[in-house]
C-alpha cells in the first residue's frame, strides 16, 4: 500500500497531529518481550560485547578524562518528589506511585544522553584500526591509547557525523581527544553555542540551511568519498544503538541500590524524549533485556516533529516524514527536531514500545522552570519532554493502558522515570535565557 492510501485510512489522531495538538498514542501492535525477542537483529549478547568493550576502554577515559568516574560514564538518579507534587498540582491529576529523573544531563564528557550511543561508536572505530594494524591486542591496557603515537596514528583518520547538536557534541569532543580528524554536519536547528563549542575542541563544524536529514545526507556522501573517512550514522547505526543500550543493565544496578524494586507487581515506566530514534531506541532495549515486560517505554516528541510516531502509526518508518503532513519541524527542542525517523529503530521499536506522545514547545519551558523552582535542576528544553508522561498515565487513556496489561490495581505501585537527555554543558547565559522564557508559560 503506497503513503497516499495510508494516509487516507482511518488514522483518529492524525488530524491532530496536523493541527499541532498534543496527542497520546497507544501501540496497538506492542508483544510481550520474549515472543519478539528472537526476530530483532540484536541481541543480548551484543549489548553485553558493548559491556566488555566500555570496561576495556576504562583506563583510557579515567586517563583523558579524569572527571569520570573509573573511566565508567555513567548519571545518577534523583528523585524528584517535589516536582511531581508541583505537576500534580498544575494538572489537577493525581500521580500513582513515585517519579524519578535519570539524570543523563550530567553524564560525563559530553553532558547528554549522546555521550553513550557517540562515544562508544568512537572507541569502537578506534579498537578496530588499532587491532586491525597490530598496534593494540584485547588483552593491553588501554590507557596506552592516550601516548602521542596513538594519537599520531589516528590522525590519519576522519570520523564525520550529521547533526543538530548534541550527538555532534559527543563524537566531535571524543573524536578530536583520541586524535582524529573529525567533520560534524550540523543543521539549522543546531544551537550556535553547540557549533562554537565544537569548533573550541578542533571541530570542524559544516553547516547547513536545511533540517537535520540533509546534515546526514550531505555528510554520508563526502565521508564515502574519502577511503579513510568513518560516517557515524545515526539513522542506522547498530553500534550507536548498542552503546545506548548498556543503560539498562546500569539502571538496574542503580535501582536496585536505591531499594527499588522492579517486578510484576511494582512496574516500570520511562519516558524518553526521542528525536531520529537511536538514543530512545537503544535505551528502551536495553531496559527491555533486563526488565522484560516489567518495564513500559514511551517515546515523546514536539508537536513540529512527531517523526517516529508517523512512522510507528503508518508502519511506513523512514517513508514518511513530517513535511509529507505538512508540519514544519521547527521546535525549540533542537535536539528533537528531525523530520524523518531512522527505519532500523523503527523496527525494533515496532513490537517494543509502549506508546507515544508529542509535547508543546511551551509546556517544555514550562516544565523547565518548575523543575528549577522545586529541585534546583537544570535541563535544556528538549530533555523536559518526557515529564509530560506520568500525567498522561494518570488519564482516561492512560488507565486504559494500564486495564490492558492488568496494571490498573497496581497503579501505586509504578515508578515514573523520566529521561534527562542534556543540559550540563548549557552555558549560563542561554541557559537563564530558556528560564526566563519559560517564566512567561
Amino acid at each position: 500500500m503506497d503513503k497516499c492510501s495510508i494516509l487516507n485510512k482511518n488514522l483518529p489522531l492524525l488530524d491532530e497531529i496536523k493541527a499541532l495538538k498534543e496527542v497520546f498514542w497507544l501501540n496497538n501492535n506492542y508483544h510481550r518481550f520474549d515472543d519478539v525477542a528472537e526476530s530483532l537483529p540484536l541481541s543480548h549478547e551484543d549489548v553485553l560485547d558493548a559491556e566488555e568493550r566500555l570496561k576495556r576502554f576504562a583506563p583510557f577515559i579515567k586517563r583523558i578524562f579524569p572527571e569520570t568516574k573509573d573511566g565508567i560514564i555513567e548519571s545518577s538518579i534523583s528523585s524528584v518528589e517535589n516536582m511531581k507534587i508541583r505537576m500534580e498540582k498544575d494538572f489537577n491529576k493525581k500521580i500513582y506511585g513515585r517519579l524519578i529523573l535519570k539524570r543523563d544531563d550530567s553524564l560525563p564528557i559530553a553532558g547528554s544522553i549522546k555521550a553513550r550511543g557517540g562515544i562508544y561508536e568512537v572507541l569502537k572505530h578506534a579498537e578496530t584500526l588499532a587491532m586491525d594494524n597490530g598496534k593494540l591486542s584485547i588483552n593491553d591496557d588501554y590507557s596506552v591509547l592516550a601516548e602521542d603515537k596513538f594519537k599520531d596514528f589516528f590522525s590519519q583518520y576522519t570520523i564525520q557525523v550529521g547533526s543538530t547538536g548534541n550527538l555532534g557534541l559527543s563524537i566531535g569532543i571524543m573524536s578530536a581527544k583520541i586524535g582524529f580528524n573529525v567533520k560534524v554536519h550540523m543543521s539549522k536547528d543546531a544551537k550556535q553555542w553547540k557549533k562554537d563549542l565544537l569548533r573550541s575542541k578542533g571541530v570542524e563544524v559544516v553547516e547547513y540551511s536545511s533540517d537535520y536529514s540533509k546534515a546526514v545526507e550531505e555528510g554520508r556522501k563526502l565521508s564515502m568519498d574519502n577511503p579513510t573517512s568513518y560516517f557515524i550514522d545515526d539513522e542506522n547505526s547498530k553500534d550507536l544503538f548498542l552503546g545506548y543500550s548498556v543503560a539498562g543493565s546500569r539502571v538496574k544496578k542503580q535501582l536496585n541500590d536505591m531499594n527499588i524494586v522492579i517486578d510484576e507487581n511494582h512496574p516500570l515506566f520511562v519516558y524518553l524524549p526521542c528525536g531520529v530514534g537511536g538514543g530512545p531506541g537503544g535505551v528502551a532495549y536495553g531496559l527491555k533485556l533486563v526488565f522484560k515486560d516489567n518495564v513500559h517505554c514511551f517515546f515523546a516528541e514536539p508537536t513540529h516533529s512527531p517523526a517516529m510516531l508517523l512512522g510507528l502509526m503508518t508502519g511506513l518508518h523512514d517513508k514518511i516524514s513530517v513535511g509529507d503532513i505538512g508540519l514544519d519541524n521547527k521546535t525549540e527542542a533542537d535536539g528533537l527536531a528531525v523530520g524523518r525517523p531512522s527505519s532500523f529503530v523503527g523496527f525494533m521499536m515496532d513490537k517494543l514500545l509502549s506508546g507515544e506522545f508529542t509535547i508543546d514547545d511551551n509546556r517544555l519551558y514550562k516544565f523547565l522552570v518548575n523543575l528549577v523552582g522545586e529541585e534546583d535542576i537544570y535541563l535544556e528544553p528538549s530533555a523536559l519532554a518526557g515529564f509530560l508522561g506520568p500525567i498522561l498515565i494518570s488519564n482516561e487513556k492512560g488507565e486504559e493502558y494500564l486495564k490492558k496489561q492488568n496494571l490498573l490495581d497496581k497503579k501505586d505501585n509504578i515508578t515514573h522515570m523520566c529521561w534527562a537527555t542534556g543540559g550540563s554543558l548549557v552555558p549560563e547565559d542561554i541557559m537563564e535565557e530558556y528560564y526566563r522564557k519559560g517564566r512567561y508559560f
